[in-house]
Protein backbone atom coordinates (compact mmCIF):
# COMPACT_ATOMS: atom_id res chain seq x y z
CA UNK A 1 0.00 0.00 0.00
CA UNK A 2 1.32 3.43 -0.98
CA UNK A 3 2.18 5.95 1.73
CA UNK A 4 -0.65 8.36 2.54
CA UNK A 5 -0.45 11.96 1.39
CA UNK A 6 -2.22 14.80 3.14
CA UNK A 7 -2.58 18.50 2.38
CA UNK A 8 -2.83 21.11 5.12
CA UNK A 9 -3.84 24.66 4.21
CA UNK A 10 -2.46 27.35 6.51
CA UNK A 11 -3.84 30.38 4.68
CA UNK A 12 -4.84 31.66 1.29
CA UNK A 13 -8.17 29.93 0.85
CA UNK A 14 -11.01 32.29 -0.03
CA UNK A 15 -8.79 35.34 0.33
CA UNK A 16 -6.08 37.20 -1.56
CA UNK A 17 -2.90 36.73 0.42
CA UNK A 18 -1.40 34.43 3.09
CA UNK A 19 -0.80 31.68 0.51
CA UNK A 20 0.74 28.80 2.43
CA UNK A 21 0.17 25.06 2.40
CA UNK A 22 1.94 21.86 3.39
CA UNK A 23 1.99 18.54 1.59
CA UNK A 24 2.50 15.75 4.10
CA UNK A 25 3.78 12.33 3.08
CA UNK A 26 4.50 9.16 5.04
CA UNK A 27 3.32 7.63 8.29
CA UNK A 28 4.27 7.96 11.95
CA UNK A 29 7.77 9.20 12.67
CA UNK A 30 8.63 9.04 8.95
CA UNK A 31 5.98 11.65 8.09
CA UNK A 32 7.55 14.63 6.28
CA UNK A 33 6.22 18.05 5.22
CA UNK A 34 6.91 20.14 2.13
CA UNK A 35 5.73 23.74 2.28
CA UNK A 36 4.52 25.53 -0.82
CA UNK A 37 4.75 29.30 -0.45
CA UNK A 38 4.50 31.38 2.70
CA UNK A 39 2.90 34.71 1.94
CA UNK A 40 1.39 37.56 3.83
CA UNK A 41 -1.78 39.59 3.41
CA UNK A 42 -2.14 43.32 3.79
CA UNK A 43 -4.92 44.30 6.19
CA UNK A 44 -8.32 45.44 5.05
CA UNK A 45 -9.93 48.73 6.07
CA UNK A 46 -11.65 47.02 9.03
CA UNK A 47 -8.34 45.80 10.55
CA UNK A 48 -7.32 48.91 12.48
CA UNK A 49 -3.81 48.86 13.96
CA UNK A 50 -2.74 45.72 12.06
CA UNK A 51 0.26 45.95 9.74
CA UNK A 52 0.31 42.45 8.22
CA UNK A 53 -1.70 39.24 8.34
CA UNK A 54 0.29 35.99 8.35
CA UNK A 55 -0.65 32.35 7.83
CA UNK A 56 -1.38 30.32 10.96
CA UNK A 57 2.03 28.85 11.86
CA UNK A 58 0.75 26.73 14.78
CA UNK A 59 0.83 23.45 12.84
CA UNK A 60 4.34 24.20 11.54
CA UNK A 61 5.66 25.02 15.02
CA UNK A 62 4.18 21.73 16.30
CA UNK A 63 5.79 19.78 13.41
CA UNK A 64 9.00 21.78 12.95
CA UNK A 65 11.22 18.69 12.89
CA UNK A 66 9.24 17.21 9.99
CA UNK A 67 9.68 20.14 7.56
CA UNK A 68 11.92 19.21 4.61
CA UNK A 69 11.84 22.54 2.76
CA UNK A 70 9.75 25.35 1.35
CA UNK A 71 9.10 25.67 -2.39
CA UNK A 72 8.36 29.23 -3.55
CA UNK A 73 6.27 29.49 -6.72
CA UNK A 74 7.05 33.17 -7.41
CA UNK A 75 8.27 36.36 -5.79
CA UNK A 76 5.08 38.26 -4.93
CA UNK A 77 4.55 39.20 -1.28
CA UNK A 78 1.35 37.16 -0.98
CA UNK A 79 3.49 34.06 -1.72
CA UNK A 80 6.91 34.78 -0.13
CA UNK A 81 6.36 37.78 2.17
CA UNK A 82 5.82 35.66 5.28
CA UNK A 83 8.95 33.50 5.01
CA UNK A 84 11.08 35.67 7.26
CA UNK A 85 8.42 35.54 10.00
CA UNK A 86 8.31 31.72 9.87
CA UNK A 87 12.13 31.53 9.89
CA UNK A 88 12.11 33.21 13.30
CA UNK A 89 10.60 30.00 14.65
CA UNK A 90 11.59 27.20 12.24
CA UNK A 91 14.64 26.58 10.05
CA UNK A 92 14.32 25.08 6.54
CA UNK A 93 15.83 25.33 3.04
CA UNK A 94 14.03 27.22 0.26
CA UNK A 95 13.72 26.21 -3.41
CA UNK A 96 12.66 28.52 -6.24
CA UNK A 97 13.86 30.37 -9.32
CA UNK A 98 16.87 32.63 -8.86
CA UNK A 99 14.65 35.72 -9.13
CA UNK A 100 12.10 34.39 -6.65
CA UNK A 101 14.86 33.56 -4.17
CA UNK A 102 16.40 37.00 -4.69
CA UNK A 103 13.14 38.72 -3.84
CA UNK A 104 12.63 36.55 -0.75
CA UNK A 105 16.28 36.91 0.26
CA UNK A 106 15.99 40.69 0.63
CA UNK A 107 13.34 40.34 3.34
CA UNK A 108 15.11 37.44 5.06
CA UNK A 109 18.41 39.31 5.11
CA UNK A 110 16.68 42.46 6.38
CA UNK A 111 15.37 40.37 9.31
CA UNK A 112 18.87 38.98 10.00
CA UNK A 113 17.76 35.39 9.36
CA UNK A 114 19.88 34.24 6.39
CA UNK A 115 21.71 31.83 8.70
CA UNK A 116 18.46 29.93 9.29
CA UNK A 117 18.04 28.83 5.67
CA UNK A 118 19.82 27.65 2.55
CA UNK A 119 18.54 28.74 -0.83
CA UNK A 120 18.51 26.41 -3.83
CA UNK A 121 17.90 27.96 -7.24
CA UNK A 122 16.03 25.83 -9.78
CA UNK A 123 15.51 26.25 -13.51
CA UNK A 124 12.52 25.62 -15.73
CA UNK A 125 11.86 21.90 -16.04
CA UNK A 126 14.08 20.85 -13.13
CA UNK A 127 12.93 17.82 -11.18
CA UNK A 128 14.41 17.77 -7.70
CA UNK A 129 14.29 15.20 -4.91
CA UNK A 130 13.62 17.06 -1.64
CA UNK A 131 13.64 14.40 1.07
CA UNK A 132 10.86 11.98 0.03
CA UNK A 133 9.29 14.60 -2.26
CA UNK A 134 9.86 14.42 -6.02
CA UNK A 135 9.24 18.01 -7.15
CA UNK A 136 9.07 19.28 -10.74
CA UNK A 137 9.25 22.99 -11.61
CA UNK A 138 7.08 23.89 -14.60
CA UNK A 139 7.40 27.40 -16.07
CA UNK A 140 4.33 29.63 -15.99
CA UNK A 141 3.79 33.19 -17.20
CA UNK A 142 2.85 35.72 -14.54
CA UNK A 143 3.22 39.45 -13.93
CA UNK A 144 6.49 38.73 -12.09
CA UNK A 145 9.11 36.87 -14.16
CA UNK A 146 10.29 33.30 -13.57
CA UNK A 147 7.23 31.91 -11.81
CA UNK A 148 6.67 28.16 -11.56
CA UNK A 149 3.88 25.68 -11.21
CA UNK A 150 4.94 22.80 -8.98
CA UNK A 151 4.19 19.15 -9.75
CA UNK A 152 4.79 16.94 -6.72
CA UNK A 153 5.06 13.29 -7.77
CA UNK A 154 3.72 11.45 -4.70
CA UNK A 155 2.94 7.79 -3.94
CA UNK A 156 -0.73 8.74 -4.40
CA UNK A 157 -0.20 10.41 -7.79
CA UNK A 158 0.77 13.83 -9.11
CA UNK A 159 -0.33 16.90 -7.18
CA UNK A 160 -0.11 19.96 -9.43
CA UNK A 161 -0.03 23.37 -7.76
CA UNK A 162 -0.25 26.03 -10.46
CA UNK A 163 0.95 29.01 -8.43
CA UNK A 164 -0.27 32.27 -9.95
CA UNK A 165 -0.28 32.19 -13.73
CA UNK A 166 -1.75 33.69 -16.86
CA UNK A 167 -2.09 32.41 -20.38
CA UNK A 168 -0.21 34.96 -22.45
CA UNK A 169 1.01 33.92 -25.89
CA UNK A 170 3.20 37.01 -26.24
CA UNK A 171 4.85 37.60 -22.84
CA UNK A 172 7.46 40.34 -22.64
CA UNK A 173 10.21 37.87 -21.66
CA UNK A 174 9.05 35.26 -24.23
CA UNK A 175 8.62 32.68 -21.42
CA UNK A 176 5.25 31.00 -21.78
CA UNK A 177 3.25 28.73 -19.48
CA UNK A 178 4.32 25.19 -20.36
CA UNK A 179 0.88 23.82 -21.23
CA UNK A 180 2.53 20.99 -23.18
CA UNK A 181 4.20 19.62 -20.03
CA UNK A 182 0.99 19.93 -18.03
CA UNK A 183 -0.86 18.13 -20.84
CA UNK A 184 1.81 15.44 -20.93
CA UNK A 185 1.42 14.85 -17.19
CA UNK A 186 -2.34 14.61 -17.59
CA UNK A 187 -2.00 12.16 -20.48
CA UNK A 188 0.67 9.89 -18.99
CA UNK A 189 0.83 9.74 -15.18
CA UNK A 190 -2.39 11.66 -14.71
CA UNK A 191 -2.94 14.52 -12.29
CA UNK A 192 -4.53 13.21 -9.10
CA UNK A 193 -5.15 16.65 -7.64
CA UNK A 194 -5.03 20.11 -9.24
CA UNK A 195 -4.60 23.09 -6.93
CA UNK A 196 -5.22 26.21 -9.01
CA UNK A 197 -4.33 29.65 -7.69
Amino acid sequence: MADPVRIVFLGGLGEIGRNCMAIEQGVGDARRLLLIDCGLMFPGPDMHGIDLVLPDFTYLRENAGRIEALVATHGHEDHVGGIQFLLREVSFPIYGSALTLGLARNRIEEAGLLGRTKMHAVRDGDRVQIGPFDVEFIPVTHSVPHAHAVAVHTPQGVILHTGDFKLDLTPVDDRRTDLARIGQLAKTEGIRLLLCD
